[in-house]
């Protein structure tokens, strides 16, 4: 005779020294003291999720789960540093043991412990963006490849290529067909180039960045012992912003949760705006799809915005169809119902925002706490403009200033030197966008270009102005000035530098030479356009620009006036170029993807018509469009106390094509007409 008997597994009471039901709400304590298991915790704006992420942190180390047994990934090294410091001034303990970073951070730290099983050695070097785009110059070079003689995309271009292809993984055709399709005819040597940049990296020991997730993946796939080290050692894994995964990183995560299904994701899926950077919606809306037995809870009560401007937020977001249902609540008192402003023109917008700012500062509010946010960096240039004039301080957060990006300094270019054909920089700066012109070349060539310009001056003298003071009649002689210069050009340029002596003289002709905007449109037209395709990566996204500054320009009565401006405007320091003072006050002026994660008391979001928030090209497939209503999301739930919204009944378009009206925004159209107080302007 025999008896099972069952021996429980023993544990002596834990004794908490957090009283989390105190510390949390009712809904971040319910996910901080999760059963284990699977859990998908969405997070809503101002929701306290950082907050619960280092809480539910704190308590499995109360637990006693080993603090080397919890993985914890974040996007930012800021972001780690500061869940870590959290964690640590929680528990008053030292908490190193924990493995918390960046996705690319333990990617390097796993990696350098198995480099040999994937054919490097532990000392590898990473390299920066930079360097990359070197080394992939090597492989072409080594191929034989003359980027500007066969309009071979540039290193840039195809390390964007690759990387897009590796984070979302796609194949090198596939992306090609659907982002860069002029250069589908080169797919079979762009496969080439990207085999042998693979090959190169691995004999020199380096990796890029995006090698630090390729070959962590490849590491846990291909190697079973290695991937079964790492599911015993992670007992539990925690993923911070989880709606910004891509396909790459989702994989990694699903790999070493597979044992033991402890893996917490927190993020918000409305917030879910980085596709264009590989980040895929899909993940955290099918994680309960991969995880069946998953828990999924809601921290809904916004501890940031007024309930007038959660009303709008919660209307906002309930037309996408994608999304997990959710409400924010407020937790506090009531404010001002947000304003809608329908202002005549961007111009009209521009001093609405500008003397809007300055009471606000009157009445206390400083300009430090105050943004002004936007889909695209144009939707900002007639509001620079004005700012400017009024003398009223701001910083641009949203990365490089537009007037600043190179292919708008190289649009510039053109105007410029058409108005003065002895600017040498301008003219260097254009021959050097030229097949076969380099830096001595290009020099070479303006001494030359130097010579023939004084005899075609020599040959139009100018006429007499027209009155006192006024500037001289305009002088074509770009184009032959150009012309002569040909036997100097190498046979490399021959061919381009015809073009460009064509179109220099269409500009140099009027019309079109005092009237800035068509300078621009043809620029591009004529030539430019072409150089973008194979230079930039984003080239839709610089088109974009380029036509918007050109109408911009239209409001100049001269080409002179407007790169006048251009000048003025050129100067204003970024956020990141300036001094730290913090005696200064400065309006901030961002793009929404650069303001996620901050907050203001009050937001002016500008440019709200169809076809430019949410813009034109998001219109084409529906899950564009949400995307783009997740966005403005974004935007409004940035404030906390007053919100803006306004758009321009009239915009000014590029060309003689002249102003066109503007319908408002669908996102505006969407909302009930009660949650907006609509302010009517006007002039005296």
């Amino acid at each position: 005779m025999s008896r099972d008997y069952v021996l429980q597994p023993f544990s002596a009471p834990v004794e908490l020294q957090i009283d989390y039901a105190r510390e949390l709400n009712e809904q971040q304590h319910a996910a901080v003291t999760a059963l284990p298991g699977p859990s998908l915790v969405i997070a809503g704006a101002g929701s306290g999720k950082t907050r619960t992420l280092t809480f539910r942190v704190a308590y499995l180390l109360e637990q006693g789960i080993p603090p080397e047994r919890i993985l914890l990934l974040t996007f930012t090294n800021k972001a780690a540093r500061e869940m870590m410091r959290r964690i640590s001034d929680i528990l008053g303990t030292d908490i190193t043991a924990l493995w918390g970073g960046t996705f690319h951070s333990i990617g390097n730290r796993i990696l350098r412990r198995h480099a040999g099983q994937l054919g490097y050695k532990p000392d590898f070097t990473i390299l920066d963006r930079e360097d990359g785009k070197d080394l992939l110059k090597a492989c072409m070079d080594d191929a034989g490849i003359d980027v500007k003689a066969t309009r071979f995309p540039k290193a840039e271009v195809l390390n964007d290529v690759f990387s897009m292809a590796v984070n979302t993984q796609r194949t090198i055709p596939q992306i090609l067909a659907e982002d860069y399709t002029g250069f589908e005819p080169l797919v079979e040597q762009i496969i080439q180039i990207d085999a042998q940049y693979r090959k190169r990296k691995q004999s020199t020991n380096v990796m890029d960045f995006d090698d630090l997730l390729v070959l962590w993946l490849k590491l846990l796939t291909d190697f079973p012992g290695v991937l079964d080290v790492y599911q015993r050692r992670f007992q539990f894994i925690l993923v911070d912003e989880y709606q910004d995964t891509n396909k790459l990183q989702s994989d990694i995560i699903d790999l070493l949760g597979a044992r033991h299904h402890n893996v917490m994701v927190v993020g918000d899926d409305s917030q879910s705006i980085y596709s264009w950077r590989g980040a895929n919606f899909q993940n955290i809306f099918e994680f309960p799809k991969r995880y069946p037995t998953a828990k999924v809870y809601k921290i809904e009560t916004n501890y940031r915005s007024t309930p007038e401007i959660l009303s709008l937020a919660n209307a906002a977001i309930a037309t996408n169809l994608q999304q997990f249902a959710k409400r924010l609540v407020p937790a506090r008192k009531t404010g001002p119902a947000p304003a809608l402003v329908v202002c005549g023109d961007a111009a009209e917008q521009a001093a609405f925002v500008a003397q809007r700012a300055l009471e606000l500062r009157d009445e206390g509010v400083s300009l430090n706490d105050m943004a002004v946010l936007y889909r695209s960096h144009f939707h900002a240039l007639e509001l620079q403009l004005e700012l400017t004039r009024r003398n009223i301080p701001f910083t641009i957060t949203s990365g490089i200033r537009f007037f600043e990006q190179a292919h708008v300094k190289d649009v510039a270019a053109y105007l410029k030197l058409v108005n003065n054909p002895h600017d040498e920089l301008s003219f260097k700066r254009l021959v050097r966008l030229l097949p076969g012109v380099g830096g001595k070349g290009a020099d070479k060539l303006w001494h030359r270009f130097l010579d023939e310009l004084t005899s075609a001056e020599a040959a139009f003298p100018p006429g007499p102005a027209s009155e006192e003071g006024a500037p001289l009649p305009h002088r074509p002689i770009l184009g032959a000035a150009l012309q002569a210069c040909s036997s100097a050009v190498s046979k490399k340029t021959v061919v381009a530098w015809a073009q460009f002596a064509i179109t220099m003289a269409q500009l140099d002709s009027e019309p079109v030479a005092s009237n800035a905007a068509e300078v621009i449109r043809l620029a591009v037209e004529a030539s430019y356009e072409d150089y973008l395709k194979e230079n930039f990566p984003n080239y839709r996204n610089r088109l974009e620009d380029l036509d918007q500054l050109a109408a911009f320009a239209r409001q100049f009565k001269s080409a002179a006036e407007f790169l006048t401006q251009l000048a003025l405007l050129s100067n204003i320091e970024s956020e990141d170029d300036r001094p730290k003072n913090n005696d200064d006050e400065e309006l901030k002026l961002s793009t929404i993807h650069q303001a996620k994660g901050l907050e203001f008391s009050v937001v002016f979001l500008i440019m709200l018509c169809d076809g430019m928030f949410p813009s034109s090209r998001s219109l084409e497939r529906i899950e564009n469009e949400e995307e783009e209503r997740r966005l403005f999301y974004v935007a409004v739930t940035r404030a906390k106390n007053e919100l803006y919204l306004s758009y321009p009944l009239i915009r000014a378009t590029a060309g003689y094509g002249g102003d066109m009206m503007q319908q408002p925004s669908r996102f505006l159209r969407e909302l009930p007409a009660e949650l907006l107080n609509e302010w009517n302007l006007r002039s005296y």
